[in-house]
């Protein structure tokens, strides 16, 4: 039986037939045009380098790297405020320069992403030991786990920091 093929073997067509759509659908949640093209480009340039072999579905595949992006995109801004508000109640003598600020901001988009892909008690003990000073005790009590477990959550936590921090540039 031969494999189905997808009906949009040209990204180029699929680009052309559903782009205003997903415009339109990301333009709903985040209300406003300019981040719904935005997103639209970047979902359509995922698709480039994915290379998918078939798509059923196109608006639903769609939808749903659109939405990854999506979730992403608040994550990302999330954090932006958070390091916003932080900046904001530093004394002016202790405020990065500008250049260090978005070294600083990269850095934490970086941080995140690894964070994000761990496995969520990974990366609840890791924030828990880094953020809040827990000790491996109280994560495990807290996490209802053996300290053991902790230790391999944290370890793996660990590695994966280690790994972003030496990665070239």
């Amino acid at each position: 039986m031969p494999l189905p093929t997808s009906p949009y073997p040209n990204i180029g067509e699929l680009y052309r037939d559903h782009r205003g759509w997903l415009v339109g659908w990301l333009r709903q949640r985040l209300g406003n045009s300019a981040d719904a093209a935005d997103l639209t480009h970047d979902t359509f340039i995922r698709l480039l380098c994915a290379k998918p072999q078939a798509i059923d579905s196109p608006r639903a595949y769609l939808a749903t790297v659109a939405n990854r992006l999506l979730i992403s995109l608040y994550r990302r801004r999330s954090l932006e405020q958070a390091w916003l508000d932080t900046l904001a109640h530093l004394p002016e003598q202790n405020v990065p320069s500008l250049e260090s600020q978005a070294l600083i901001l990269e850095a934490l988009h970086e941080v995140d992403q690894v964070l994000c892909c761990l496995p969520a008690r990974s990366r609840q003990a890791f924030l828990m030991a880094q953020l809040q000073g827990y000790t491996q005790a109280e994560i495990a009590n807290h996490l209802g786990i053996q300290v053991r477990s902790v230790q391999r959550h944290l370890a793996r936590a660990y590695e994966e920091c280690i790994m972003l921090a030496t990665r070239p540039s």
